[in-house]
């Protein structure tokens, strides 16, 4: 009688973890990314040409989300190179400027869009502060936690500082500008961090359920997102017709078929679709590329996923583990609510989709996101070289040995 488990769920496992192999987490990470980023490039210019005929021009989105993109993949390939060092560095500083980036957001330089004021403009060039606060959090809750470790055991002793005080000053911060959907993402991401940190499940568990019910009186205190929950469930009894753009998306999605319409040619997008272009992105896609695109662009999201859990699973060094299962989560996440959203999974959140939606700094803070993990996977295929080298085939060293005599 064998231990462990059978052959072929071993198999399936060392595939998943990339045990064996050096380089793949890094093209994995990698390839998904250029995709999905010139995939939404190309759907931002399909789904927002409509809405700028009379105005900027169709092609303002392209120039707009195109100049992001690719600023974005010019330091992803810089910051591919980085030591870890260099993030031990700037982690204070990240977690810093991005929470003065957050308070800039209530004074004159904020701006509302939608009923959420989580905006700053300055001059022609606009903002959104909770993304960097993402990006800066998930680094800097990583290094605090991996220093911390190093001289307290596990426990509710990692609470200070990752929820008392900052992650709650930066999760305060984004509530008071009534972004509930990223608010939702930041504690998805304090509770990923405090998990790979080794929280007690009997903390985290708690911590959880606090701030499940602190979004649920934020919820009920608004009427337009208790409408949104009404519609959810079905009762679409209401002047404003709450059911009307989730019901127009599922339309969108039914009318693409297999295949498609055609790029560019969605009906749907025609004014149809609220927010075609940003939240809802991913039903124009559906029904421009059909069932099949749908699925690609899943699928490159899994890759994605597959490539940061060979990084994390990978490493000895909590930094790098923590803070690539915060990102990890933090992208996953979040395109699982957006298209759970979409299709009348979860009620309508507002979220972007990564990479995909509109909006310059969502697409720069992502592949910035990408970066930092993108220069682990590196730097672990060269350490796995190095090992292997250092060790060599069993026959090679029993020659070396030999020779040596």
């Amino acid at each position: 009688m064998t231990n462990g488990p059978p052959p072929r769920v071993a198999r399936v496992w060392d595939w998943l973890t990339g045990v064996h192999s050096t380089k793949s987490a890094y093209w994995l990470i990698l390839g998904p990314t250029i995709a999905l980023t010139f995939i939404g490039v190309v759907m931002v210019l399909s789904a927002s040409s409509v809405e700028f005929i009379g105005g900027a021009g169709s092609f303002a989105s392209l120039s707009s989300q195109g100049l992001y993109a690719i600023i974005g993949l010019v330091l992803l390939f810089w910051m591919g190179k980085w030591q870890r060092e260099t993030y031990h560095k700037l982690a204070v500083i990240m977690l810093l400027v991005s929470i003065v980036l957050l308070c800039l957001v209530f004074t004159p330089l904020g701006v509302e869009v939608n009923g959420n004021r989580n905006w700053i403009r300055l001059g022609g060039f606009s903002f959104q502060p909770a993304e960097a606060a993402k990006l800066a959090f998930s680094v800097w809750a990583a290094y605090a936690l991996s220093q911390k470790l190093k001289t307290t055991s596990f426990g509710k002793n990692l609470l200070v500082p990752v929820v008392f005080p900052f992650g709650l000053l930066v999760v305060g911060l984004v509530m008071g500008g009534r972004d509930l959907g990223t608010v939702l993402i930041m504690l998805m991401i304090i509770a990923t961090i405090l998990y790979l940190g080794g929280m007690r499940t009997i903390y985290l568990v708690g911590t959880a359920f606090v701030g499940l019910v602190a979004v649920a009186l934020v919820t009920m205190q608004s009427d337009n997102r208790m409408m949104r929950i009404d519609a959810w469930m079905g009762n679409c009894n209401h002047p404003a017709d709450p059911c009307y753009q989730y019901e127009q998306g599922l339309f969108a999605l039914a009318s693409g078929g297999w295949f498609g319409v055609g790029l560019g040619q969605s009906r749907q997008k025609w004014s149809y679709i609220p927010e075609a272009g940003n939240d809802f992105i991913f039903t124009v896609l559906g029904e421009e590329l059909g069932l099949l695109g749908a699925l690609m662009v899943i699928g490159l999201f899994m890759t994605l996923g597959i490539g940061m859990f060979r990084v994390a699973y990978n490493s000895t060094d909590n930094f790098v583990r923590i803070s690539t299962g915060a990102i990890m989560t933090w992208l996953l996440g979040q395109a699982f609510m957006n298209i759970a959203m979409v299709t009348g999974i979860l009620p309508v959140i507002g979220v972007p989709l990564p990479f995909i939606s509109a909006g310059g700094s969502a697409l720069l803070m992502a592949i910035l996101a990408v970066g930092v993990v993108l220069s682990f996977a590196r730097h672990q295929a060269q350490e796995l070289q190095e090992k292997s080298h250092a060790s060599g085939p069993p026959a090679a060293r029993k020659e070396s040995v030999e020779s040596t005599r």
